[in-house]
């Protein structure tokens, strides 16, 4: 263990400055502010807010925890992660911003006309937020306990009383600017660790200068001596892979805390180029996880008295996606390697300060997608149950974090990034085919609407329930805890087949609305 006053006061400087820079100066004074920040957020400032959302728990502690719990198909979690977004460019992010909803139960309104399809809608949207939410307080309390020895209930308890004066103070406006500030604070918290750890091995297995250097060979031979390639190995089949990247990418369409933000860009055209920044600012990041995944899995096993990836057959296993036991490298669990890493490279007051940073980081990713994801629940139910009143926002930045709370405190911190993809497959089967069908068909009906996101989110939730009773070593088990790609594609089946074969008929809006979601702002000016 590190030294606990180094974390802490990492974690305590990272928690004052977020509420700071969120509070000091930046108080929202009109409804517009609390909901979209008055839609002034340029691309440059959204792009990097959207990042410090979006990178939750699963991408800065889960990504190399995969690769060190089971090799190369942790690889596929950047890769998901990022190319949801090339979706987000291609098919939504312009035409959202045009529609003027700021949530998504108002684009099924402006969609539909329909009561009981926003009612609906809403439902999902706070079942995904709270979903979410869960794995940011667990990897709270994981970091707490690895690295200060801290009970269990802390680490969560710190997030929500940092997140809610954030929340509360500003709404939209305040959140922005410090989920802009928190991504290039992760992006730090990763960077020099790596950097470090990088220059220490290349020297001391040159060198001969630590216990290490006698079981690693030079960073340039890794390839060479197959250390490397073993480090990697240890992937799930072609099934289970394909379902998992056809999950990452579809889920990014349905996060209600995502596509929120495209609403406060001034235009669609300023969406897109937001789109377009944000590919580079998480292709950057990326990078990072992944480098010290691979790092981890070479050295944590050596460090710690362990045979090492190389001889061990690969140091593999296959994880559970949703709440299953983190594989152990060297008697800790995988997603915790990030947290032991420097400490098992460095000794004394580097290794501490170290340990700190990266503790900091991801207090930095927890508090970040936090926020976001409460300030999307809170704006749907001001918006249902409060006439989207100001205080009807507060009141249910409140309630996105009750319960949360409540399931954090009482249910496992391991599996951060199976637990994520788990989320990604219930947005992706319940809210995909209303988003992209509702954007670019015009035969989408009510009925086929309500179907989709009706058997997307129940064959999603009882296809992980039966494979968790299953047991994931049980023949048959995969097809159940990866359900993405047959269910996504049934929920879209669904949909389409209700539409054109039921008995109700597309809406007489459905030409007006989706020539306003496809015309750019100009073309719609000059056509009143």
């Amino acid at each position: 263990m590190s030294s606990p006053s180094a974390v802490l006061l990492a974690v305590a400087l990272v928690c004052v400055f977020s509420v700071a820079i969120s509070v000091g100066g930046l108080r929202s004074r009109t409804t517009s502010d609390f909901y979209v920040a008055s839609r002034r957020v340029p691309p440059w400032m959204n792009a990097s807010a959207i990042a410090g959302d979006y990178l939750s728990a699963a991408s800065f502690l889960g990504v190399a925890g995969l690769i060190v719990a089971y090799g190369a198909q942790g690889l596929w979690f950047p890769v998901g992660y990022t190319a949801g977004f090339f979706t987000l460019l291609l098919f939504v992010a312009a035409p959202l911003r045009r529609s003027g909803a700021y949530t998504l139960p108002d684009f099924a309104t402006l969609r539909f006309r329909s009561a009981q399809l926003r009612r609906l809608t809403a439902l999902i949207v706070i079942m995904t937020g709270w979903l979410y939410v869960v794995p940011q307080l667990h990897g709270a309390s994981l970091t707490l306990s690895t690295t200060a020895g801290m009970p269990g209930w802390v680490g969560p308890l710190v997030v929500v009383l940092v997140v809610l004066p954030t929340v509360l103070a500003g709404g939209m406006r305040s959140v922005t600017v410090a989920q802009a500030v928190q991504y290039w604070m992760k992006l730090c918290a990763l960077l020099i660790p790596c950097v470090f750890i990088l220059i220490r091995l290349q020297r001391d297995a040159s060198t001969g200068g630590s216990p290490l250097a006698d079981a690693l060979p030079p960073l340039g031979d890794v390839w060479e001596t197959g250390l490397l390639p073993q480090a990697l190995d240890g992937g799930a089949g072609l099934y289970q892979t394909a379902s998992l990247a056809l999950a990452l990418m579809m889920g990014t369409v349905g996060l209600p805390h995502v596509l929120v933000r495209f609403s406060t860009n001034p235009d669609g055209a300023a969406a897109r180029r937001t789109t377009l920044l944000l590919l580079s600012l998480l292709s950057m990041f990326y990078l990072l996880p992944v480098i010290l995944g691979v790092l981890a899995r070479l050295v944590l096993p050596v460090a710690e008295g362990g045979l090492g990836p190389a001889a061990d057959d690969g140091g593999a296993v296959t994880p559970a996606p949703s709440g299953g036991t983190a594989a152990d490298v060297g008697g800790g669990v995988a997603d915790a390697a990030l947290l032991r890493l420097p400490a098992a490279v460095f000794e004394g007051a580097a290794g501490d300060v170290l340990v700190a940073v990266v503790a900091g980081g991801a207090f930095a990713a927890f508090l970040s997608t936090c926020s976001g994801l409460v300030v999307s629940i809170a704006g749907v139910v001001s918006q249902e149950f409060f006439s989207g009143t100001v205080r009807g926002f507060r009141l249910g930045a409140v309630a996105a974090v009750g319960l949360p709370l409540l399931v954090g405190a009482v249910t496992s911190q391991v599996a951060l990034a199976g637990a994520v993809a788990m989320v990604f497959t219930f947005t992706a089967s319940a809210l995909g085919p209303l988003i992209l069908l509702g954007i670019w068909w015009r035969g989408l009906t009510e009925a086929g609407a309500i179907a989709g996101i009706v058997s997307g989110a129940v064959v999603s939730s009882l296809s992980l329930v039966i494979g968790l009773g299953l047991g994931e070593h049980t023949a048959g088990a995969q097809v159940f805890l990866y359900p993405a790609l047959w269910c996504i594609p049934l929920s879209f089946l669904l949909t389409v087949a209700v539409s054109r074969f039921g008995r109700q008929s597309p809406p007489h809006s459905a030409e007006a609305v989706l020539a306003r979601l496809h015309l750019p702002e100009a073309a719609q000016a000059l056509s009143r």
